[in-house]
């Protein structure tokens, strides 16, 4: 399967953009996980973590965030966060 075009945008600056397997975002009516392919959409991001997958099976890169928006397009899934923050691992 073809990976997937994410942008991951804060307010200051773009914080990521490239190919991934899937995100799992926080969206405000539940989690959603996207793929390439997924079907066109846009959703509110509830405060949580995103989930990052570089590869299938791969342990996600997480993110918290802190609303924003998720868009889901022909071009691949791009998210507008009001605030984010890596998670570290304890």
């Amino acid at each position: 399967m073809a990976d997937l075009h994410f942008e991951l945008v804060s307010p200051e600056r773009l914080v990521r953009s490239g190919p991934v397997h899937m995100v799992v975002v926080p969206g405000a009516e539940g989690d959603f996980g996207v793929l390439a392919g997924h079907a066109p959409m846009m959703s509110t991001i509830r405060p949580g973590e995103i989930a990052i997958y570089a590869s299938a099976g791969a342990t996600p890169e997480r993110i918290r965030i802190e609303g924003g928006f998720a868009e889901v397009s022909e071009k691949g899934l791009t998210i507008l966060a009001e605030k984010l923050e890596p998670v570290t691992a304890h």
